[in-house]
């Protein structure tokens, strides 16, 4: 299996061979296990605020700016962009709300994904939309070693944000990497159209609510029910990676 969804995105690209050197991690629901926090943050804030949504609806703009999943709630109940004044003082709400609920809890299996990632010889760097600092400043104290803050890109780094393939292409910016020289681990549908759409084989892993198929129809080349069942993997993704480009496609 995944050889042939290597052999299949290489051809798809136009490429001869996958040589990874970096991977770009999602932060929510790949390195923490806070997308529950999110979720409930953003439904109380929306319900005060009189906007219609439903829960499902956080776990699908998962990527997105804060800014922007405040703009589509607006444009669905007024027809309209929130003010600036608005987009800040809600998105202030939600942050206020979310570090009250985040257990920063990390992500079970992530740090065994980290690991066999760093044992491969590859860089890890951090693409996510979140704009709460308190999440960015815990990567470093629960993954020592593993990141570093210059080249991680986040909300403050984008101006159009996912499913827009800008951060995963400022990632690969900062990497110094091609596209076909990373991988991208992601858990939410936009994340994933981003990753595909910045021409990076993208593994899905899913973490949250959604169904498989939300996951696989945005283009994922490969899907996990967890971290834990790829970090076993991880050994044999790069194997299948390695012995593509020896037989030379």
């Amino acid at each position: 299996m995944i050889q042939e969804a290597i052999i299949r995105y290489l051809r798809k690209r136009q490429q001869n061979a996958l040589t990874p050197k970096v991977v770009l991690f999602d932060m929510d629901g790949v390195l923490f296990d806070s997308m529950r926090f999110h979720a409930r943050a953003w439904s109380e804030v929306a319900t005060k605020h009189h906007l219609i949504f439903t829960t499902t609806d956080f776990y699908l703009f998962e990527g997105r700016t804060g800014e922007s999943t405040i703009n589509e709630l607006f444009r669905r109940t007024f027809h309209r962009n929130a003010t600036e004044e608005e987009a800040h003082a809600i998105y202030e709400e939600k942050s206020r709300l979310f570090n009250s609920y985040n257990s920063r809890v990390p992500m079970p299996g992530a740090a065994d994904v980290l690991e066999e990632v760093a044992k491969a010889g590859l860089r890890r760097l951090v693409v996510t939309g979140s704009g709460q600092r308190s999440l960015i400043d815990q990567l470093n104290q629960t993954y020592p070693g593993h990141f570093e803050r210059d080249k991680m890109v986040t909300a403050f780094d984008v101006k159009l944000g996912k499913p827009h393939p800008e951060p995963y292409l400022i990632g690969l910016r900062k990497a110094e990497a091609k596209a076909n020289e990373a991988f991208v681990i992601e858990n939410a549908p936009m994340g994933v159209e981003a990753g595909v759409a910045a021409g990076i084989f993208t593994i899905a892993v899913n973490t949250g609510p959604l169904p498989d198929e939300a996951l696989t129809e945005a283009g994922a080349d490969l899907l996990y029910p967890d971290m834990a069942s790829l970090a076993k993997d991880w050994r044999r993704i790069m194997e299948a990676a390695a012995a593509i480009k020896e037989s030379g496609m």
